[in-house]
């Protein structure tokens, strides 16, 4: 546990199961941390390598850490805002809020009211800006290059996960339901695989609770159509790099998304990109280059994948096709993935600009 007189952050997480908030906690913590900010998490369903404070630790946030006048409460979710408005406001502990908003929809009343009480406010892209109703700074997320990055030996990388090396390899992963577009991506994959015998697809991810149904009518349709054995759903992994770094193609074909880390984790690992244009993936595939058309049925091509209209199977289709059965094109698309992933999204570039947002708060600009 940190001494709560050492902390100057907290980064508190009240949800036990794991989901994307969490996982940016996860991540970012560590590299705040090396660069000089004094962070710690607060809550369940972290890992014990993150620095930590207790519950009864608030009790002492009436008193200011060392070498500062408040601290800094970093909320990404609405449950994590209202404590944090109740300790400054009713109870006047010496504490500034941070909200960091991914939402890309209009936020009900109760959530208007808690983000209009921030001191500051984070945005995960523009699209998220555009539905606050109060001043934002934009702050995308970026990639960890010591996690995420490309394979030396591809046919190795397929080898070790018991894939074949000798074909190539499309891929779809996160949570296996509805809204991510797990059947957009078989039904794809059903369409294009008959025609293209040195391709298999995999599905990385699980379906919880209500979505167990989805992915069994899912598995149920791909042996229906005889693709049992190349379309495979491998499940849930710890060592997802490793799973990117094994494919030739990525798909992401969310219906919605609040930012959606996919398709700038398949970039850093140099495999071209096939997404919907939701959440953040028109920010991170825009380039300066980006020209529309390239590929029919696609609402830009972009040099470093393709960007399509979200729930829209036929474009899908005619994008995937495209980098298929265009290797030079797949390899140009995977190595300006690469370029801008390490030059634009940094975890490092991240934290920093986080860092910024804070100092500028402690110092009274905002």
């Amino acid at each position: 546990m940190e001494h709560i007189s050492d902390v100057e952050i907290i980064a508190p997480n009240f949800k036990r199961r794991l989901s994307g908030v969490t996982s940016t906690i996860i991540q970012l913590v560590p590299v705040q941390r090396r660069l000089g900010q004094k962070v710690a998490t607060l809550g369940p369903g972290l890992p014990e390598t993150l620095p930590q404070i207790g519950f009864l630790s608030l009790l002492s946030l009436w008193s200011p850490p060392k070498a500062r006048t408040q601290r800094i409460w970093h909320a990404r979710r609405n449950l994590e805002m209202l404590p944090a408005i109740i300790l400054r406001d009713l109870l006047r502990m010496k504490l500034k809020i941070v909200f960091t908003s991914a939402s890309q929809r209009r936020h009900t009343g109760w959530s208007k009211f808690l983000i209009g009480r921030m001191d500051a406010v984070i945005a995960t892209s523009s699209k998220t800006a555009a539905y606050l109703e109060v001043p934002s700074t934009t702050i995308l997320h970026g990639i960890d290059a010591e996690r995420f990055f490309p394979a030396d030996d591809k046919p190795a990388a397929k080898t070790m996960l018991g894939l074949p090396a000798d074909k190539n390899i499309a891929g779809c992963f996160g949570r296996i339901r509805h809204q991510k577009g797990t059947d957009l991506f078989v039904d794809a994959m059903i369409a294009l695989l008959p025609d293209r015998p040195d391709w298999i697809a995999i599905v990385a991810g699980r379906a919880t609770g209500a979505h167990v149904a989805f992915e069994a009518a899912l598995k149920e349709k791909v042996r229906a159509a005889g693709l049992a054995e190349r379309i495979l759903f491998v499940g849930e992994h710890t060592n997802i790099p490793c799973w990117y770094r094994a494919l030739d193609l990525f798909i992401a074909p969310q219906r919605w998304e609040g930012f959606g880390l996919t398709p700038l984790e398949s970039m850093a690992t140099g495999v071209p990109v096939v997404a919907t244009d939701v959440g953040a993936f028109a920010e991170l595939l825009a380039t300066d280059d980006s020209s529309p058309g390239t590929i029919p049925g696609t609402s830009m091509g972009s040099s470093v994948g393709q960007l399509i209209e979200a729930d829209a199977p036929e474009a899908m289709m005619a994008a995937a096709a495209g980098l298929m059965d265009d290797p030079a094109m797949a390899r140009r698309c995977a190595e300006n993935g690469l370029a801008r992933a390490t030059a634009r999204f940094t975890i490092d570039g991240e934290a920093r600009s986080i860092g910024a947002v804070y100092e500028r708060l402690l110092n009274g600009a905002f």
